[in-house]
């Protein structure tokens, strides 16, 4: 292990001997513009006490030139990762100037250059440990300090942080700022942007109490902000929040940022959040998109106070910021803003999520054993996420909502601005309840697996509730029956569900819908009737959650290969072009993809992929002109035509403006089907430059190199290849991009010659290239091989590997595993 990777039992250590109260940060970043400076000065003072002799900073940058402890300076010893003290007095003060790196990598300080205008736009990203990327500091979430910033940038750049600016001088075309001291913040939601953001303002003021409200992005994108939209939902949340924690929002101001090549959705930055900018449409957007951007504005916002105010002590508990967010994500956006169905979503969707990654071999309790940063990276995952959300909806619906949001009132109060454990906030909710709260979290955020619920009927008639891995479930049976060319809800039972067998007297129903309402974390299986129900009436149920409930039934069973893959996509095709809610519709589509190639035999795929070809292109004109499902269709059709052209006439007709009424080419989908067009061999490189000479925007650029790697030539699939494992100049956009090129179209006949060399590559990349590249390649370039041989004899010849590394290959052998187990029942399935 490599002195970067931090441990829980060092950092622990190091908590209790050392005591920080305050850190000044002073950035030099008046040289960003200038792209032949790799690095920029950065000088930290810390100011903290100790009851050691010895201890140290963490910091991974270019170099570190001068140390001054309480007042003397002493010699440099740094290992690339960690700045040595010792000598330390019960009081100390230590001023470290070193040079910190711009990164490309969407780690630490990332600077970007927009093509379209020549402007260098600078951000921070931290989570879990990349402050010591900018700034030398103590990287672990319990060592809180007041934070002040000075930033020194080009005159006339917008400079942010966390808190608001107390001061700004000018001088020969350098401005310097310094911000005013943080409220206690853990090091990594800290946070510096800077550059030509263009800034859209707005405020908030309920109770005496007022916010500065701002919306920043690109200059270039600033015709596509929606600043309007983006902030009435940031008033709703501040709202919402407001009444439902009790707390007044603790950060002083609130921007948001819109920022290029992002790793993430949103990061959580007190006072300054950022967003990716796929979150704003060139082009047309559909109302779930505009509906997921609200739902991750509030999912950032619920995280001032669950994550910024009260911080989780070490990374095991990272569930206590993340589930609640996600929760709150979805229940703020039903409650407090016109997004109502916004859990429709989050059942189909986001518990899809969870559920693939809680079948995994490397599943994990919700309340997670985290070792050190490399785990810490890997855990941000749909565990974390999505399955805590899911079963904090489960526990309000067992103690209920006013004793929960009672209980975060009082958790909250008690550990304001400071640190926290799993035990720490069950007190609260048994105080506020009165419920048995610790058998609820022994069972949900102490164990891992998902449970699979099913009815069997016995000869007699007595119908019996089956579930693998028993837990306690409260949940709804919906029964609906088939009227006149309707299938409606007739009746509901509700019912607590202890053990693996519990029988359950139903009237007779055409659709039995177990978890109606998904009040529980639990994959569903149709029984036969309610199938055939649903294959010739699905589109014909009114209720948009039930709809959802059963869509995510039949994709389950399918990628757990109890339905067979072709039967799926029959219901998709019938189904799909009726399906109204556009999230679902989404999905489905999505869903639709994957399972052609993943889970058909090699025999039936193509025949598959041509009928599918032809439902996207009959949806896409039949759809209501302007409509979202019309545009959701037609980027299914260009998706489509990347594995199948027999509608390359119709592909060039939407290029020259020729389509169905009312359906925007954007740029976005303009280069969706210019990529169809390159993956089929129909497009030259040529080609592919003259679009990208119409739109040589970031966007632009990195569509166009996810374009010419697609291109279906040996060649150029090297090429692809060996530019991502040695170009280091790539972006992460940019490796995204190749990667994406390399596997475009399905052509393992184009790839599979380099299976043996990705296993000879994945360990020394992971030790020489970032957490996030390295995860992108080991991820993106893992082979689609027809047997699991190679992956297994590398996890044992690497037995001594790095457990992060290993675990993601031992993920995506599983995923392999599975595409052949799935592949294989076929035939049993018809």
């Amino acid at each position: 292990m490599t002195s970067a990777n931090l441990t829980r039992e060092e950092t622990a250590a190091r908590s209790a001997a050392v005591s920080v109260r305050r850190i000044r940060v002073e950035l030099d970043l008046s040289g960003a513009p200038d792209t032949e400076r790799t690095g920029f000065p950065t000088t930290t003072t810390l100011e903290f006490d100790a009851t050691t002799a010895q201890t140290w900073v963490d910091f991974i940058g270019e170099d570190v030139q001068r140390i001054v402890l309480n007042g003397r300076e002493v010699p440099v010893r740094y290992d690339g990762a960690r700045v040595l003290l010792d000598s330390l007095a019960p009081a100390n003060v230590a001023e470290i100037h070193a040079t910190g790196a711009y990164s490309r990598s969407g780690e630490g300080l990332h600077r970007f250059v927009d093509p379209v205008d020549g402007q260098t736009y600078l951000y921070t990203q931290y989570e879990p440990a990349d402050a010591r990327r900018v700034m030398a500091c103590f990287e672990q979430p319990d060592m809180k300090a007041e934070y002040t910033f000075v930033v020194h940038a080009p005159a006339g750049w917008e400079v942010l942080s966390n808190q608001r600016a107390v001061a700004v001088r000018e001088h020969d075309g350098v401005q310097t700022v310094e911000f005013a001291p943080t409220a206690p913040l853990s090091s990594y939601i800290t946070a510096v942007a800077a550059g030509p953001y263009t800034r859209v303002t707005g405020s908030w003021a309920r109770d005496g109490q007022r916010i500065d409200l701002g919306v920043l992005c690109r200059a270039s994108l600033a015709p596509y902000l929606e600043a309007d939209k983006i902030l009435e939902v940031t008033r709703q949340g501040l709202d919402f929040f407001t009444d439902a924690f009790a707390f007044p929002y603790p950060w002083g101001k609130y921007d948001q940022i819109f920022v290029p090549e992002y790793n993430l959705g949103a990061m959580e930055n007190p006072g300054l959040v950022t967003f990716t900018e796929h979150y704003l449409s060139r082009g047309a957007a559909t109302d779930a998109q505009r509906a997921a951007r609200a739902n991750t504005i509030l999912h950032e916002m619920a995280h001032m106070w669950f994550g910024d105010l009260v911080t989780m002590r070490w990374w095991d508990d990272l569930w206590l910021k993340e589930s609640f967010a996600d929760y709150m994500g979805a229940h703020a956006s039903a409650a407090a803003t016109r997004f109502t169905d916004a859990w429709v979503t989050f059942a189909n969707r986001r518990k899809a999520w969870a559920y693939q990654q809680d079948q995994l071999p490397t599943t994990h309790p919700i309340v997670a054993d985290i070792t050190d940063l490399e785990a810490a990276k890997l855990n941000f995952d749909g565990i974390t996420y999505a399955k805590g959300a899911s079963v904090l909806k489960q526990l309000v619906a067992f103690v209920g909502e006013e004793a929960f949001f009672e209980g975060a009132r009082r958790y909250f109060a008690a550990h304001a601005f400071g640190n926290t454990e799993l035990d720490d906030l069950l007190v609260e909710l048994e105080a506020a309840s009165g419920r048995d709260v610790r058998s609820w979290s022994r069972a949900w955020l102490e164990t891992s697996g998902v449970s699979t619920l099913w009815l069997e009927t016995d000869a007699d008639g007595t119908r019996t509730l089956v579930q693998t891995e028993p837990r306690p479930h409260r949940l709804r049976v919906g029964l609906y029956a088939r009227e006149a060319d309707r299938l409606v809800r007739r009746d509901q039972l509700e019912l607590d569900v202890t053990t693996a067998r519990t029988p359950v007297p139903l009237p007779d129903a055409d659709l039995v819908l177990l978890n109606d309402d998904d009040l529980t974390y639990a994959k569903i299986r149709l029984d036969d009737r309610s199938l055939d129900t649903v294959a010739a009436s699905l589109s014909s149920l009114d209720d948009a959650l039930a709809r959802g409930l059963v869509w995510s039934a039949l994709w389950n069973a399918t990628r757990d290969g109890e339905l067979s893959a072709a039967r799926f996509l029959a219901i998709v095709r019938a189904h799909g072009p009726a399906e109204s809610h556009i999230g679902l519709l989404t999905g489905v589509t999505a869903n639709a993809a994957f399972a052609m190639a993943h889970y058909l035999p090699d025999g039936e795929r193509t025949a598959q992929q041509a009928a599918w070809l032809q439902v996207t292109w009959e949806a896409l004109t039949a759809a209501e002109p302007g409509s979202d499902a019309q545009l959701v269709w037609a980027r299914s059709f260009a998706a489509a035509s990347a594995v199948d052209d027999a509608r390359l006439e119709d592909v060039r007709a939407l290029l020259a403006g020729h389509g169905p009424a009312g359906l925007p080419i954007d740029p976005d989908l303009r280069w969706q089907l210019i990529t169809a067009l390159a993956t089929t061999g129909h497009l030259t490189a040529e080609g592919i430059s003259a679009e990208l000479a119409r739109d040589d925007t970031a966007s632009g650029r990195t569509a166009a190199i996810r374009a010419l790697a697609s291109r279906p030539d040996a060649r150029v699939r090297q090429e692809a290849w060996r530019a991502a494992w040695e170009d280091d100049a790539l972006s992460n956009d940019h490796l995204d991009a190749v990667i994406s090129g390399f596997r475009a179209g399905g052509r393992r006949d184009l790839v599979c010659g380099f299976d043996a060399e990705y296993f000879a590559r994945i360990e020394p990349a992971w030790r020489s290239r970032s957490i996030e590249l390295a995860r992108r390649l080991v991820l993106g370039l893992f082979p689609s091989a027809e047997s699991l041989d190679a992956v297994d004899a590398w996890l044992t010849e690497h037995a001594d590997a790095p457990a992060a590394l290993r675990r993601l290959v031992r993920e995506q052998r599983d995923h392999l595993a599975r595409d052949l187990r799935v592949r294989a029942a076929q035939d049993r399935l018809r």
